[in-house]
């Protein structure tokens, strides 16, 4: 039986760790992180899965200290796998298992290299995205391709509607590469660095509204970094506005002036410098609810997104 130590968190260390047990893979090693008690905590824990399977874990701050390091190589396991682990593994980690340390990446690599791939992917409107597992180096994510499994992005969909399909993308990836890695039958291919780029994390204040952006490019923010996500914000006149769910609507410069949310019987409408129109689906002013007849409070029915004199005519 082939043995792995596995560097794991998130629902794709979740359900990647279950395919490695249930492809017959010995795990004798798990590292996880602790939950950061500041963070939202929406998705699925590995610590728990090890404790159903009676496979022991540790949670070190950093996993590159001598300590974790002599850990992981008296193990003299086969393989190593990170699956949506959050650190850096350094070279004498990713030295430490005999036939290779493999990584599950969340987007169709060389495309978005990095953190966060599926939300930056949305944000540049991409339609295509997927999972990848690829071979570990010392260099982030550029290491020979083992297979991939693409998934599509609809014009709606969240990010954790992406997510969703992407963890499943890695499931199915992992599941059709193992055998090949286990039988030493696995077929790699070098990665063309110059297709894709390298992307970083991403901060609540990156959600931040640029009002001089098109629908299509306000709306793929929107939906990059609704819920779960601390969500796409503005400070406007009357407070801070928060849009979570949009809609591009097949209008041209429809509703109201631009720089202005206008509203029709039922829906709230905001027209773009490109002449585009953003239907807001869900949106908050202040923690509160914002909707067609809350908006008949406002001077003339309509809420400026800029002072005054910034408006444009």
């Amino acid at each position: 039986m082939s043995r792995a130590v596995v560097f794991a968190y998130h629902n794709v260390g979740v359900r990647c760790l279950k395919v490695l047990l249930a492809r017959g893979v010995q795990v004798d090693l798990v590292v996880t992180h602790e939950d950061n008690p500041a963070e939202n905590i929406w998705f699925g824990s590995v610590a728990q899965v090890c404790e159903e399977h009676g496979i022991p874990y540790i949670t070190p701050a950093d996993p590159n200290t001598p300590e974790v390091e002599a850990q992981v190589a008296g193990l003299d396991a086969d393989f190593l796998f990170s699956f949506y682990y959050r650190h850096m593994l350094k070279a004498p980690l990713l030295a430490s298992a005999r036939r290779g340390a493999y990584n599950m990446h969340g987007s169709l690599l060389p495309q978005y290299r990095g953190r966060v791939p599926v939300n930056w992917a949305i944000i540049h409107g991409e339609t295509e995205t997927g999972a990848t597992l690829h071979v570990m180096n010392i260099k982030p994510d550029n290491g020979p391709i083992v297979d991939q499994q693409a998934v599509p992005i609809l014009p709606d969909d969240t990010a954790q509607e992406v997510f969703e399909k992407v963890t499943v993308a890695a499931e199915i990836c992992l599941y059709r590469a193992v055998p090949q890695l286990l039988a030493g039958t696995e077929q790699l291919k070098l990665q063309d660095l110059s297709q894709g780029g390298y992307f970083g994390g991403r901060k609540a204040e990156d959600g931040r509204i640029d009002w001089n952006q098109g629908a299509l490019r306000i709306h793929n923010l929107v939906r990059s970094v609704t819920r779960p996500y601390p969500g796409a914000f503005a400070d406007i006149p009357a407070g801070r506005l928060v849009l979570w769910r949009t809609r591009v609507l097949p209008l041209r410069n429809a509703v109201g002036d631009q720089g202005m949310i206008a509203a029709d019987e039922k829906n709230l409408l905001l027209t773009t410098p490109d002449g585009s129109v953003l239907q807001l689906l869900d949106a908050e002013l202040d923690g509160h609810k914002l909707s067609a007849s809350s908006l008949a409070r406002y001077a003339g029915g309509v809420l400026p997104l800029l002072p005054t004199k910034e408006v444009n005519p």
